[in-house]
């Protein structure tokens, strides 16, 4: 059993930056595909980025490309997410995911989610 909790929201400014944290109870995280997902209120659950167990392959929804960077430390049982250049579209809970496969976790397939943690950029 893994559990997760993501820290680190807060209120930001547009063009700022914050660091959500994620971290992961149990002996087998290091074998766990991470992802990070978004809601803003009253719309869907959407993807923004995905790590590999190791931490050798990432990948990015489009609207975080190149603002976003997800990252993990599988000593301390972590996974990062750096936000830079944040915009008011960037508001809404932040959850992390977790999924031995890769694919599967980016599709929000995940076998563990975390509790969310409250992002919001002001204009």
């Amino acid at each position: 059993q893994v559990q997760l909790a993501e820290s680190g929201g807060g209120l930001v400014q547009a063009g700022g930056s914050l660091r959500l944290s994620c971290a992961a109870s149990g002996r087998t995280f290091s074998s766990l595909a991470m992802a990070w997902f978004r809601q803003a209120p009253g719309k869907e659950r959407l993807f923004v980025a995905s790590i590999t167990s190791t931490g050798d392959s990432t990948y990015y929804a489009d609207s975080v490309k190149g603002r976003f960077t997800i990252s993990r430390d599988n000593a301390k049982n972590m996974v990062y997410l750096q936000m830079n250049m944040v915009k008011p579209e960037d508001t809404a809970v932040y959850y992390c995911a977790a999924n031995p496969f890769v694919n599967l976790v980016k599709q929000g397939r995940a076998n563990y989610w975390g509790q969310g943690t409250q992002v919001t950029v002001s204009s």
